[in-house]
């Protein structure tokens, strides 16, 4: 048996009548929190970057929130989204609700203000790659790009945690888990919360 999961609605009445809203919508337009939920890949990315520059055309003053549990994914889209938190003028609070690794981590340890709930995690590792072959000269073009990456990804670590670039490669150069008193501790988040 199949199960669907169902988004859930709230009702919402008026003169006109009755109307169903999908409760991210209203979430969305009254608090201005956005869902970081599941991979990171082109097609979520797209969908987050629209949601951010809508939130900031509205009102380029006020607090964006982004709850993010995902377990990471394309570092290209990541890195995209990554440049447009950076690029508006809204504060963006993180928010870490289960786990943030990898992408997700970075996404997460971004933010202006970096809160997380007591039983999430978040891992950071070295970015990763699949499936490198053809010949030497391509391989060996693929490790450049890699290695630029992993550059990339710990400076940006650094920058947000106040770490040193070879202290992130000496966490990153296996996959690094943080209970959420470890992620304050290590600088990647910035206070436990037990209300949201």
């Amino acid at each position: 048996m199949e199960m669907y999961l169902l988004a859930p609605h709230i009702i919402k009445e008026s003169s006109e009548g009755t109307t169903y809203c999908p409760i991210q919508d209203e979430l969305f337009n009254s608090r201005r929190s956005i869902e970081v939920v599941g991979e990171i890949t082109r097609e979520s990315v797209y969908s987050l970057i629209l949601q951010l520059r809508y939130l900031h055309s509205a009102d380029p003053e006020k607090e964006i929130t982004m709850y993010i549990n995902s377990p990471g994914g394309s570092v290209i889209d990541g890195l995209a989204l990554y440049d447009v938190m950076a690029a508006v003028s809204c504060p963006i609070r993180t928010v870490c609700v289960g786990m943030a690794a990898s992408m997700g981590s970075l996404l997460f340890a971004a933010g202006d203000s970096r809160d997380i709930l007591p039983h999430a995690k978040v891992m950071i590792h070295d970015p990763l790659t699949t499936g490198i072959q053809g010949s030497a000269l391509s391989v060996e073009e693929a490790s450049r790009r890699l290695m630029e990456t992993r550059k990339t990804v710990a400076e940006i670590l650094a920058e947000h945690t106040g770490h040193t670039i070879e202290e992130v490669y000496e966490k990153t150069k296996t996959d690094s888990y943080f209970n959420a008193q470890e992620a304050v501790d290590w600088h990647l988040a910035d206070r436990i919360i037990h209300e949201i």
